[in-house]
């Protein structure tokens, strides 16, 4: 079971196994043999299955051989298990193999004076003549407990070539334990040494959601365990019930796995790993400091065996838990001794003196001080090491000093929730409560474990009670409770509950002379009255941005600029909001708990991906999602980002995976707010893809979620341009028809607003022109391009222009469709968004087949895409890059894009392709 962490015919334990699959496949196809490598738990047997069922229905002769240890030290057990599984060959076998094969089949040692060429023999023979029949594939599982006696027979039949009918695919725990690569010595040539990788997040929390884990600790469980499927398996079943930051044990299963890998190594190198594993933040530098004279070459060893990862300077365990297992595992001496060691090699005077401090727990009143004072310096900067020091300190604080004890532990779990030390905040926070602490010291505890429920906080009611008994009337305590019932509030959907909350939040704060609480309070009501469609919310941010507030790193995205900088992208202001996030995110890097990173990437993201910069949204997006998974966040709003991105820049496919799975975990979190948009992300997706009918469900469904919570703002969500062209496809004019009314209605309660008028007349003209109205569809499509065109909003720019030229082929005016779409297509080619291009180039396909020439201006696909990177600015040894084309290459089809457009310089040619989409708005 360790071998593979999956159920034999268990198809998630596949997931993301898909590419490696086929290159095994291919390569056994063309006979030949596949060795596999890789640590236990990886899915190795997994694999294995896979082929073995494969091979099996294709009706091979299967053989499948999986020695365990106990079997290692046993003489030619695994040649006997094999050769039992081979069709009854003996009667046509000389004599001497006759008695070898009787010999081997009971694993007995050869007899004295026997030939040993006569028993090396019988396997070759064996499996040619089986292969005369039908093809034999042998399925070799954990070499690495396969005795040596039947690797030797075994090998010795590879190097016999056996021919192409004589497959073998072999697998064995790597690094083996035994030193030995024996798994690629069973394989017949051509042989290929294939590792099996560790399992993508993505992937990863496939495999655990389909096992009944929740989205969001599904997404934790991938750094936990290293991308293992079998640890990261072990490690779900054995999470407590309780708080997310509450470290569970390491499960019996777990650990013995982890103790395997290290028991290879030797002692000196596992003194090297016990240090580091004590270390705060281990590096080279610090355990050559430490006395650890071989660190370089201790660490390579234990790189070799899979234990850790050496990133530069820094150590890093793969997995953490070997940390874990290293430090429970070593004796109060031992332990004392490392720490002893690392104190003197710290560079950091707080690091030595937490060593110091570690090597003995006998409460000691000078001690305690000392450490306090220590994390008092470093309190505000190094968040982490301050709550580890605090709870050092009251830790070895005797009972004589009770009431400094608890002021350490409230210093302890402030610090750690500022640093991103959940752990060690929940566990400070929590040894406040239970001791006989004043109202203040109880409700701070409080305060910690909300703000580490995250967004879980709608499910904390009894937490929030007791704060609020305890705050009383002092408006200093009660502000900040109240700010996180508004947040509560506000993830659950009830608009009406968060402006109730939020107010008081902030009448509240202003009696406690606090305006950073109140500034955040007038910021989420003015989200809410934005969201319903208010115009009151102008002047509520305004308010919040007027108060000197100075939200902590980690509150920046509840702040009034964030924000604001939010609500300039909703309205397509998007150099301002740019510019905006941009400085936030210089303060958000701060942020160790992650949050507000996360919220300031996943908005750059969003940003980039309406300016046309594709490339760098997708960047975006894909650091908000691994700055989330880190972080132990909700993935649910990374995973729209994500989407967002892939629908602009990478693969519809990708787009609609993200989306569902955003889909699933906003359900299970009961975030209405990103349900509704992992829905539309989700239905663009389908509805682009082809798949009409599905995307016209998941965006009803958005609309029915909407009405429900009230919300009533276009432009937050723009789904109603997608659901009406959806309608419009099924034949549902009506509903289509209704659908952009509504739209229309609540934009004009907003006012003038030239990007809300762009998508509303785009998807008029799709309505149109799916009802047969082409000509006013190729007017209003024109429009919004030129609204987005004055916006900078490239991609909607090509939309209209797609949606223009689509009318103008139901017009059957193919040689202005094909300007249409052709211009399209430049913009989509000089923004990287691939999945637009990709359906433009099949529409001017489609234009191409009514009867025309290819391209606008009888440009080709290659030369029109030359002519945008010209425009860009691009050189033509930079062209000659992005394309993979040789410069005279480049040169030569300039040549001809000069002489097809009468231009005579990459000036002309600059100003020429703009007014090609100009000249289409105005002759609209």
């Amino acid at each position: 079971m360790l071998g593979n962490g999956s159920v034999p015919g268990d198809v998630s334990a596949l997931r993301g196994r898909g590419e490696l699959l086929a290159t095994i496949e291919g390569r056994l196809a063309a006979g030949g043999g596949v060795a596999l490598h890789g640590p236990a738990g990886i899915g190795r047997t997994a694999l294995l299955d896979a082929v073995a069922s494969a091979a099996c229905a294709r009706g091979e002769l299967v053989v499948r051989l999986r020695p365990v240890r106990s079997e290692r030290l046993v003489p030619y057990a695994g040649i006997a298990d094999l050769l039992a599984q081979l069709p009854e060959q003996a009667p046509t076998l000389p004599p001497a193999q006759r008695a070898a094969l009787a010999a081997l089949r009971q694993g007995l040692p050869p007899r004295a004076g026997s030939a040993a060429l006569a028993r090396r023999l019988v396997l070759p023979l064996l499996l040619a003549r089986c292969a005369r029949t039908r093809p034999v594939l042998l399925v070799l599982d954990d070499c690495q407990w396969l005795d040596a006696e039947s690797a030797e027979l075994i090998a010795f039949a590879m190097r016999r070539r056996p021919g192409p009918r004589v497959r073998v695919i072999a697998a064995q725990r790597h690094p083996d334990p035994t030193g030995r690569r024996r798994a690629a010595r069973l394989c017949p040539a051509p042989a290929l040494d294939l590792p099996v990788p560790p399992l993508e997040p993505g992937d990863l929390t496939e495999l655990l959601e389909a096992r009944g884990l929740p989205c969001r600790l599904a997404s934790r469980m991938h750094e936990a365990s290293a991308g293992n499927p079998f640890l990261a398996l072990a490690l779900a079943a054995a999470l407590p019930p309780g708080p997310a930051w509450r470290p569970s044990p390491v499960p019996g299963a777990v650990r013995e796995l982890l103790r395997e890998r290290l028991a290879g190594l030797p002692a000196a190198t596992r003194a090297t790993l016990l240090a580091a594993a004590l270390a705060t933040d281990p590096t080279v530098t610090l355990l050559l400091r430490a006395g650890r004279e071989d660190a370089g070459h201790d660490l390579r060893r234990a790189a070799e065996a899979g234990v850790v990862a050496v990133d530069g300077d820094r150590v890093r365990f793969t997995p953490p838990l070997i940390a874990t297992v290293l430090a429970e595992d070593a004796s109060a001496g031992d332990r004392a001794e490392a720490h002893t060691a690392l104190a003197a090699g710290a560079v950091d005077p707080a690091q030595a003196l937490r060593h110091r401090a570690l090597r003995s727990s006998v409460p000691d009143a000078a001690v305690a001080r000392t450490l306090a004072a220590a994390a008092d310096r470093c309190a505000g900067g190094a968040g982490r090491t301050a709550a580890e020091l605090y709870l050092l300190a009251a830790d070895r604080c005797p009972h004589t000093h009770a009431d400094r004890r608890l002021d350490w532990l409230v210093a302890a779990a402030r610090n750690g929730l500022s640093g991103g030390a959940a752990a060690l905040a929940g566990r400070a926070a929590e040894a406040v409560l239970a001791a006989d602490a004043p109202p203040g010291h109880r409700v701070r505890a409080r305060l910690v474990l909300l703000d580490l429920a995250g967004q879980g906080l709608a499910e904390m009611g009894e937490m929030f009670a007791a704060a609020l008994a305890e705050s009383g009337d002092d408006p200093a305590l009660r502000a900040p409770v109240l700010l996180r019932l508004t947040w509560a509030a506000l993830l659950a959907g009830d608009a009406d509950r968060a402006v109730g909350e939020a107010s008081r939040t902030a009448l509240a704060a202003r009696a406690a002379g606090d305006p950073t609480t109140e500034a955040m309070a007038l910021s989420v009501l003015a989200q809410v009255e934005r969201l319903r469609g208010e115009p009151g919310w102008a002047g509520t941010l305004a308010r919040a941005l007027a108060l000197p507030a100075h939200p902590a790193p980690d509150w920046l995205h509840y702040g009034p600029r964030y924000v604001a900088a939010r609500f300039a992208m909703m309205d397509d202001r998007l150099d301002e909001a740019r510019a905006a996030l941009l400085g936030l995110l210089v303060v958000a890097e701060q942020d160790r708990i992650g949050e507000a990173r996360v919220e300031v990437l996943r908005s750059l993201s969003e940003v980039a991906t309406r300016a046309g910069r594709c490339r760098e949204a997708l960047d975006y997006a894909h650091r908000a999602v691994r700055a989330a998974q880190r972080a132990g966040l909700s993935p649910g709003p990374t995973w729209y980002t994500a989407a967002v991105a892939e629908l602009a820049g990478g693969s519809l496919s990708a787009a609609a995976e993200l989306a569902r799975r955003g889909v699933r975990a906003s359900e299970q979190e009961g975030d209405t707010l990103y349900l509704r948009r992992n829905l539309h992300a989700l239905g663009q997706a389908e509805l682009r893809a082809g798949q009409t009918r599905a995307g016209v469900a998941a965006l009803r469904r958005l609309r029915e979620l909407e009405a429900s919570s009230g919300g009533a703002d276009p432009m937050i969500v723009r789904w109603h341009g997608d659901l009406a062209g959806g309608l419009a496809a099924l034949g549902e004019h009506a509903e289509a028809v209704a659908t952009l009314a509504a739209a229309r209605a609540a934009a004009e309660r907003l006012g003038d607003n030239p990007a809300l008028s762009g998508y509303l007349d785009r998807a008029a003209a799709v309505v149109l022109s799916e009802s047969g109205q082409p000509d006013s569809a190729v007017l209003l499509s024109a429009s919004a391009a030129h609204h987005f065109e004055l916006l900078h909003q490239p991609i909607e720019q090509a939309h209209a222009l797609l949606v223009q030229g689509s009318a103008e082929r139901r017009r059957r005016r193919y040689a202005a469709a094909r300007l249409a779409i052709g211009a399209a297509l430049a913009i989509f080619l000089a923004a990287d968004a691939k999945p637009w291009a990709e359906q433009t180039e099949r529409a001017l396909a489609g234009t191409s087949a009514a009867g025309a020439a290819p391209l606008d201006l009888g440009l080709t696909s290659t030369e029109l895409r030359i002519a945008a990177l010209v425009r860009d600015g691009a050189s033509n040894r930079e062209i000659a890059g992005r394309l993979f084309l040789s410069v005279k290459t480049v040169e030569a089809t300039l040549t001809r894009i000069y002489r097809k457009l009468g231009v005579r310089s990459r000036t002309q040619l600059s100003s020429r392709l703009p007014t090609v989409v100009s000249d289409l708005t105005t002759s609209a």
